[in-house]
């Protein structure tokens, strides 16, 4: 018999891979043979960090990092850097949701947006000293903002659209462990 808890996880996990690579594929389509003027938001980020936020559980560590690496390769990236920030990244919000739990949304956004910029800057700074060609401060800065401004966004998509809520203080599972 199939555990409906491990069912649920191992459904919202196919339901992250398989929004991660809609993403991808519809940033990848030659939409416009223009030069994009302004950065739009990372959206897998936002998606990652409101996910771990609500519910660790439906985006475990190896599951997020396949997803950057294989976005590293794809957009031609260094590949493992970003992976690794952004691993380093949901790892310290995975280790702080319990205390994020009970705050209110705006804590939340409060803390995720300084995250998204700390881990944009600590790539931005590791891509300059190995002199390796990026984007300039201010085209970073503007998508940093811009993933920001989106994630509130995100987060109510997955909590109305896609069901994914946060655990309340004290839930259990189907075997009595706390989630």
């Amino acid at each position: 018999m199939v555990d409906p808890a491990a069912a649920s996880r191992f459904s919202y996990r196919s339901l992250f891979l398989a929004l991660a690579a809609a993403v991808l594929f519809v940033r990848l389509l030659p939409l416009s043979a223009l030069p994009a003027r302004f950065p739009g938001p990372d959206l897998i980020l936002c998606l990652a960090l409101a996910w771990v936020h609500r519910r660790p559980d439906y985006a475990p560590a190896l599951l997020i990092v396949i997803v950057f690496l294989i976005e590293d390769i794809l957009a031609m990236r260094p590949p493992g850097l970003w992976a690794l920030i952004v691993l380093l990244g949901t790892e310290f919000l995975r280790s702080r949701e319990a205390l994020l739990r009970d705050l209110p949304f705006v804590v939340e956004w409060a803390v995720t947006g300084a995250l998204i910029l700390a881990m944009a800057i600590v790539n931005w700074l590791i891509l300059a000293l190995f002199l390796v060609p990026q984007a300039e401060f201010g085209p970073v800065i503007l998508q940093v903002i811009t993933t920001i401004v989106a994630y509130p966004f995100i987060v109510l998509a997955t909590l109305f659209v896609l069901g994914v809520r946060r655990t309340a203080t004290g839930e259990v599972d189907t075997l009595g462990r706390r989630i």
